[in-house]
């Protein structure tokens, strides 16, 4: 048995990582006086498509905001299906919504909690239009086949990449080499953080430009400058769009954290490392699944309960592991068990391998500034539990 001692101090289930270098920039970008979208925001856009290896990118107020205008460049609307995961946030499912399409669900590999393939196949009909793949947790989906399956339908496919930068498949960055788009989140918790907003990726020249104007009211190209010396105040409404567009206080937060992609990285990785190492050895859990084919950015790291060998179960175990002072989040509850998806017709049972993943879930701490103290607290925490409640 462990000898475990309950540790005084809480530690969060996540904390962004923030140094003095992220505060100087916002600080000298509110000095400037230009605060809104400006010459940050196109410079953080610039080098966020170098880093991936990618001809576009288009900043945006979040990565909702990318999925929904990833699927409005492709006209998508009345009368269209979308085929997406359930084990995903609202979000993904809601933006299909928002353009007047359907949401179709097909249920997860449940090895890896990414889209399975062959569900996706069997969900294909002479309305779908597009697919939006998930990469769950900062794990890959299976492009190539999900790829052939679109190129042989004809099918768009827009990446949710929300939990995927520094991610890989079969050596390639997320969002290098597109045949579609990808979408990004900055949000707080992210790998990379400008505390809210995303990115919209894609190699596709009528994407980005469609794009751009979308995110920005509608305006004709290069409208933000106009009040800068040179800018015209003249402008054109090209379509009905949204007010979508990053900002220059965020742009700033984000070129810093991108030029520390490598450094944050390498610790969330040295995190993993440890914690699948003394998971695989604990009975009553279950460490995540890498396939082959991806190089996983620990975005998160969701560890499986194992109920048949335990006493309790996963809601329980997350109980536990707060009275020890360790936070915990649950990624995801299944969309299709939603109030808002429900009324669509979905119900409980009708993915199983979706449900059976949720009911065991738990996403313990992993960022940056995690001490290796930290780190084997939780370490020890899980096992303390499980082997209290081992049956």
């Amino acid at each position: 048995m462990s000898q475990f001692t309950k540790r005084e101090n809480f530690i969060p289930y996540n904390l962004p990582d923030i140094t003095d270098a992220e505060i100087e920039e916002m600080t000298a970008t509110l000095r400037s006086l230009w605060i809104a979208k400006g010459p940050r925001t196109i410079k953080f856009e610039q080098e966020f498509a170098a880093y991936l290896g990618a001809k576009h990118a288009v900043s945006v107020n979040s990565c909702t905001a990318a999925l929904h205008v990833s699927l409005l460049t492709q006209n998508i609307g009345p009368g269209d299906e979308v085929i997406t995961t359930p084990m995903t946030f609202a979000s993904t499912a809601s933006t299909i919504l928002h353009c007047g399409a359907t949401p179709v669900f097909a249920d997860i590999d449940y090895r890896t909690g990414c889209i399975d393939p062959d569900e996706i196949e069997k969900k294909v009909t002479p309305r779908t239009k597009a697919i939006v793949p998930v990469h769950y947790s900062g794990q890959v989906c299976d492009l190539d086949r999900i790829y052939e399956i679109a190129d042989r339908h004809g099918l768009y496919v827009s990446e949710d990449a929300a939990h995927a930068l520094w991610s890989r498949y079969k050596g390639r960055l997320i969002g290098n080499k597109l045949k579609g788009a990808a979408s990004y989140s900055f949000y707080a918790t992210k790998n990379l953080t400008t505390g809210d907003g995303g990115m919209l990726v894609t190699d596709d020249d009528a994407i980005a430009e469609r794009a751009r104007i979308l995110v920005g009211q509608g305006m004709s190209h290069n409208a933000w400058n106009r009040y800068a010396k040179g800018g015209s105040w003249r402008y054109d409404i090209v379509e009905p769009g949204y007010k979508y567009n990053m900002f220059d206080l965020q742009a700033a937060l984000g070129l810093v954290q991108l030029s520390r992609m490598e450094e944050m990285q390498k610790r969330r990785l040295a995190i993993a490392a440890r914690y699948q190492e003394e998971f695989a050895k604990i009975d009553g859990v279950e460490p995540p699944f890498v396939p082959d084919y991806a190089t996983h950015c620990w975005h998160l790291y969701v560890l499986r309960v194992v109920p048949e060998v335990l006493t309790i179960d996963r809601d329980r175990f997350i109980v536990e592991l707060n009275e020890r002072n360790v936070g915990t989040s649950v990624h995801f509850i299944p969309v299709h068990t939603m109030t808002a998806f429900r009324k669509l017709g979905w119900k409980e049972g009708d993915f199983p391998n979706t449900e059976r993943h949720f009911e065991r879930i738990i996403s313990l701490p992993l960022y940056p500034s995690m001490t290796d103290e930290q780190v084997e607290y939780v370490i020890e925490a899980v096992r303390d539990i499980a082997e209290k409640y081992h049956r």
